[in-house]
């Protein structure tokens, strides 16, 4: 007479994510969705930078669409851009929703505008989720994949300036009409980055080498707006 087998299912131990998010984002819906899951480590605690921070590698600012909206009008968002691009940890912006982000005051071709100045220029990933239920499966993706690059290496493809001053003047370089000389009189005359993407178009025709016309398309592209120079 066969005996008859029994077959074992071995479990699979979890891969927990560490992540650490800020305790202003509580009520955004995002933790909540985080702590529900076994295989996250959450961390609550005040961030510096970011709302989230996934494996201490990667700094993540959320942002739904409404805030994305009045992030461009009121600038907090080329601040918080330049920031994340100096950071120690790799910048990303997750912005949440489908709804409309009229009524802000803020075009459509505003708001590409600024997805590229973001993406392009400050060099930071852009993703997008339908809520907050998604974002938290993104956070957990990004930790899960970023194991599967052998020795911890995570390289940004093309031209990777070295050295902090490096790295600024290169952000720079991508504002229109700014070559090598200009961002570097810009940086000398303003000291940092967020201090030149935060300045009027009059402060910057104080720079050396930057006219009306330069200074005007600076601004356009910053605030996201078509206007052309008068």
């Amino acid at each position: 007479m066969l005996r008859q087998r029994t077959l074992r299912t071995v479990a699979k131990p979890l891969e927990f994510v560490r992540i650490v998010a800020d305790d202003r984002e509580m009520a955004g819906g995002v933790v909540a969705e985080l702590r529900a899951r076994e295989d996250v480590v959450l961390e609550v605690r005040r961030l510096t930078m970011g709302d989230f921070l996934v494996e201490d590698r990667f700094a993540v600012e959320r942002k739904t669409v409404s805030d994305f909206a009045v992030s461009v009008v009121d600038g907090r968002l080329f601040k918080q851009a330049a920031a994340l691009a100096h950071d120690r940890q790799r910048g990303i912006l997750v912005l949440e929703g489908t709804g409309p982000s009229d009524g802000f005051g803020v075009s459509r071709e505003a708001l590409q505008g600024a997805l590229v100045t973001v993406g392009v220029f400050f060099g930071l990933a852009v993703l997008r989720a339908r809520d907050p239920a998604e974002t938290a499966r993104l956070l957990v993706y990004l930790g899960r994949q970023s194991r599967s690059y052998a020795g911890g290496c995570f390289s940004r493809p093309g031209y990777r300036p070295k050295g902090q001053r490096t790295r600024q003047l290169f952000i720079l370089q991508g504002l229109p009409g700014v070559g090598p000389e200009r961002a570097e009189r810009l940086l000398e005359h303003f000291g940092s980055v967020p201090a030149v993407f935060t300045t009027s178009k009059e402060a910057l025709t104080a720079v050396e080498g930057i006219g009306p016309v330069v200074a005007a398309r600076i601004r356009s592209v910053l605030e996201g707006k078509a206007d052309r120079p008068e």
